[in-house]
């Protein structure tokens, strides 16, 4: 069993996927919902330390999960992921209860000390 600390990645894209797989991949472990709905599931029954959570998604976007993981985990830090880098898209981000905010595509460098942030180094 490693120690790695485990992180929720919502995101329906495989391309999206594929690139935080490579973004994550030996310094954190992570799992994947495909929809909001999913994402609210799995966070609501596992371990995880953070959640990367795309804004528009299918069955439950981003911000509706969002809120529902926040109810029932208040501490579990959660990053937007979107490709509206718009400022009304951050504003209602944060107001859904999102700590912090990222564009896409995800750089490396930017997304890791973001994740540092908030769980630590691995």
């Amino acid at each position: 069993m490693n120690n790695m600390k485990k992180i929720l990645v919502a995101e329906d894209n495989d391309s999206n996927f594929m690139l935080m797989t490579y973004v994550l991949r030996g310094h954190y472990d992570y799992e994947r919902a495909r929809n909001g709905q999913e994402a609210v599931e799995k966070a609501a029954d596992e371990s995880f330390e953070l959640v990367l959570m795309d804004l528009k998604m299918p069955i439950k976007d981003g911000l509706q999960a969002t809120r529902e993981i926040k109810a029932l985990r208040p501490q579990l830090p959660i990053v937007a992921l979107t490709a509206n880098a718009f400022d009304s898209d951050r504003e209602r981000a944060l107001e859904a209860g999102c700590g912090d905010f990222m564009s896409k595509p995800i750089k490396q460098a930017e997304c890791l000390a973001m994740i540092a942030k908030y769980i630590g180094e691995k």
